[in-house]
């Protein structure tokens, strides 16, 4: 049941009635503070993935054995989003980014003493609590904190920003700090807890006090939260693991394991189903169904969109990394500065959509993105080793980060848009749930399509495939890392076609300034809801209608 707001929105909009008035230097500070969230979330991945050979080394462990490393962290930060999210929005979303950085900084410290690798697994895991609980609560943070305008679009593309600069200090300050510093992979570990402190000094100071949230039932559905991390949880090990099993996807615990996971999630589906739509006193949803449909489906397109978006551009980069020092045999660092493009241009991505969101069709961003990461996928998928650096490496470099920028940061913002005020993180979560599962989904098959490559081409050549695969012939290892770029090619390029086709109509998703327009308001019980009407009109979430007349404008 839906209520209709005749009320104009007004004209300098705010998200809550009670929003404390904030100079510009504090939003700065609040924006750079999100932002150094994000670069931390970033960078705690990438420069452990960048030490895992000095850990090995110092650790005495296989390399088979290190990948948990960085799994285990993935994991833990991966499947919790959806969750985190939810109480962030109950509870408070500066609470969730204090708590969430200040645990970050603390199993930071605590990897960087460790001195055994089972006890660095575990530390990893227990450490990527903490951002599943400050990512999803910047998105909401920054959604209260700036009402649909030029200044919130800023904020986005600040905050996107903060994907390749963590990229750059994990893959580059991590992989000088690992072969330089004293503390050699240790100092990574450290550098992260320092960023974790600035966070939190940040957040103190420059997040305004959390509101009371406007629902009335605050009831967590915890039977939901259960469901959903266990399929989650099962799902991600199963893809991360399937292709490293001792029979491959053909072992008895990666068969019952999926199982398992795809059946958790379909009992977590038909439970928020229930809670939505049952009547009485039933918990709210922890995640309603219906958002999934919100602006006629382009909801769901945009988080799909971001699913393969991810499954390419991680792919690639995984795949280039591995190309530059198993085939080419560059160290770390200069297998790290030829990637170094990708941090410049994402910059420079993030400054493009601060400057044309508020012009430019979200769909034309996304195509646009998304053929761009395609492009660095191909130009790996027929690279020519013999030829400079400046043929293959560079453009690809440049081109590939074009997507993961733009989808982000237009993604951001429509979900932002389209969520009503207290499913800001939630929806924020759900979003980068949606990346992380991308992620592992576009590993789990592009490693697939390289290890059944390698194998067939390896033996062409007379290679025995009993031994390890690593020292099979160049000529296979070349059609194998080419075949894995192709499949990563797939993702982006399927990607743009649903753009074309789903997100025809959204229109321009950054600083529209209100028009003084009917607002749709959808009401979380399914009936009207005046305190949450004006709340969504304050802040011109629009839930139902937004891109649903053929391009309308959006408020």
């Amino acid at each position: 049941m839906k209520k209709e707001a005749t009320e104009c929105v007004p004209s300098q909009p705010s998200n809550d009635e009670h929003s404390p008035t904030r100079s510009t230097a504090k939003s700065v500070c609040l924006v750079l503070t999100t932002t150094c969230a994000m670069i931390l979330n970033v960078s705690s991945s990438t420069a452990v993935t960048i030490a895992l050979p000095a850990i090995g080394r110092d650790l005495n462990v296989q390399e088979d054995q290190l990948q948990w490393i960085v799994s285990a962290f993935s994991l833990s930060s991966g499947c919790l989003l959806i969750f985190f999210g939810r109480l962030a929005d109950l509870h408070g979303r500066k609470k969730a980014f204090l708590l969430g950085v200040f645990w970050s900084g603390l199993f930071a410290l605590a990897c960087g003493f460790t001195k055994s690798v089972i006890a660095l697994d575990i530390l990893r895991a227990f450490q990527g609590l903490g951002p599943a609980a400050t990512i999803p609560a910047s998105i909401g943070i920054l959604a209260h904190a700036f009402p649909p305008s030029r200044a919130r679009s800023l904020a986005f593309a600040t905050f996107s920003a903060g994907a390749p600069i963590g990229g750059a200090v994990g893959i580059q300050i991590g992989g000088a700090l690992t072969e330089f510093a004293p503390a050699t992979w240790r100092a990574p570990f450290f550098l992260s807890a320092g960023l974790a402190s600035l966070c939190f000094i940040g957040g103190c100071f420059t997040i305004d006090a959390d509101l009371p949230s406007k629902e009335e039932d605050r009831r967590v559905d915890w039977i939901g939260a259960t469901l959903v991390t266990t399929g989650l949880v099962l799902i991600t090990f199963v893809l991360g693991q399937g292709e490293l099993a001792p029979q491959g996807w053909k072992t008895p615990y990666i068969v019952v394991l999926l199982i398992l996971g795809v059946v958790f999630i379909g009992v977590f589906i038909w439970w928020q189903y229930y809670l939505e739509h049952s009547e009485g006193h039933q918990r709210p949803p922890l995640m309603k169904l219906s958002m999934w449909s919100r602006s006629n489906g382009k909801f769901a397109a945009m988080q799909f969109i971001a699913f393969l978006e991810w499954s390419g551009f991680i792919s690639f980069t995984f795949w280039a990394q591995l190309y530059y020092q198993d085939y080419v045999h560059l160290s770390p660092v200069k297998g790290a500065l030829r990637m170094l493009p990708m941090a410049v241009t994402g910059l420079l991505c993030n400054f493009i959509v601060a400057l044309v969101i508020g012009r430019l069709d979200v769909v034309v961003l996304v195509v646009i993105g998304t053929v761009f990461t395609g492009i660095a996928c191909l130009l790996f998928a027929i690279i020519n080793p013999t030829s400079a650096y400046w043929a293959f490496g560079f453009p690809a470099a440049i081109t590939s980060v074009f997507g993961a920028d733009f989808v982000f940061a237009s993604g951001t913002l429509f979900i932002a848009k389209i969520s009503l005020p207290h499913e800001q993180s939630l929806a924020g979560g759900l979003f980068q749930t949606l990346t992380q599962l991308g992620t592992a989904f576009g590993l789990a098959i592009t490693t697939i399509v390289h290890n059944r490559v390698l194998r067939r081409e390896a033996l062409k050549l007379g290679f025995d495939t009993t031994q390890p695969l690593q020292g099979a012939p160049a000529p296979a290892q070349l059609k194998s890392y080419r075949a894995a770029q192709w499949a990563a090619f797939a993702f982006p390029i399927f990607g743009a076609v649903l753009a074309v086709v789903f997100l025809r109509g959204v229109g321009v998703v950054g600083h529209k300034e209100p028009s003084g327009k009917v607002v749709d308001v959808e009401t979380s019980n399914g009936s009207p809801n005046e305190e949450q009407a004006n709340s969504a009109r304050n802040s011109h979430e629009v839930a139902k209608k937004v891109g649903g007349n053929g391009g309308s404008e959006m408020h």
